[in-house]
């Protein structure tokens, strides 16, 4: 039998309502009535400092681009004006993400590239924290990966960026303009936990990708393909393609072959 909702219910969730917008924007959003305000600094403080701090974890650099006033400022125009998706704490990174890529959608007056810096440094945390094992799939890490079928790492991310935001920092800051060539990365945590990344081109990542979505083809079969899309003679890319096999091999973007 469901319960019936009672005007004490009503009452209380409109408290929490009221407590929650106060927290995330105390200029905006008064404290309900009754409360001491010393206790309220309490929750105030607590939440959005945690915040402060997660964020400024989770996108170092970003977080080097501004000083400690316009750093909160930005971490509270966020906390007040998002409705995010998730309730999960480590997850909020992404919402911050999608704040900054929303607003840049709507003529915001963020550089070019700080939405996708932003993109970049999270996609570093998700590769730290996925739970996937290298070691538990099964691939053999001698396997002629030309001849035989790539196993591509579940913790290796191709990644495309309109700016070289793997090079952005304080004293290295993008133009005005954008490249004419897109930024190619590839963000991969290897065998032994560790973050990082290679750059690559669109030909490396096409690669990638076609061995991650057709698992049964070999490596030689995988450049050939490739070799069509971008009318090149077949020989050519499977020569130069050994060796980038060889360099995906080496930062475990590619494991092995299929035993």
């Amino acid at each position: 039998m469901a319960e019936i909702a009672t005007p004490a219910d009503a009452d209380f969730r409109d408290l929490q309502y009221r407590f929650a917008a106060h927290l995330r924007d105390p200029d905006a959003h008064p404290a309900p009535p009754g409360i001491e305000d010393r206790r309220v600094a309490i929750y105030r403080d607590l939440f959005f400092n945690n915040i402060v701090s997660l964020l400024a974890g989770n996108f170092p650099v970003l977080r080097s681009l501004h000083d400690e006033a316009g750093w909160r400022r930005l971490a509270r125009a966020w906390y007040s004006g998002h409705a995010s998706h998730t309730p999960l704490f480590p997850e909020l990174g992404r919402e911050f993400v999608r704040w900054l890529e929303g607003r840049a959608g709507q003529g915001g007056t963020d550089p070019e590239w700080f939405a996708e810096l932003a993109h970049y440094e999270w996609m570093e945390v998700v590769a730290a924290n996925d739970e996937a094992d290298i070691d538990a799939v099964a691939h053999d890490p001698d396997g002629d990966l030309l001849e035989g079928k790539p196993v591509v790492s579940p913790v290796a991310w191709p990644l495309v960026y309109r700016h070289a935001v793997h090079g952005i920092r304080a004293d290295a800051l993008p133009g005005n303009d954008t490249p004419a060539s897109p930024t190619c990365l590839v963000i991969v945590r290897n065998r032994r936990d560790q973050v990082g990344f290679l750059e690559a081109n669109p030909l490396t990542l096409h690669l990638i990708e076609r061995l991650r979505a057709r698992p049964a083809i070999t490596g030689r079969d995988a450049l050939t393909g490739l070799a069509g899309m971008i009318d090149v003679d077949p020989q050519r890319v499977v020569q130069a393609g050994v060796d980038i096999l060889a360099r995906l091999k080496a930062r475990d973007v590619l494991l092995g072959t299929q035993r």
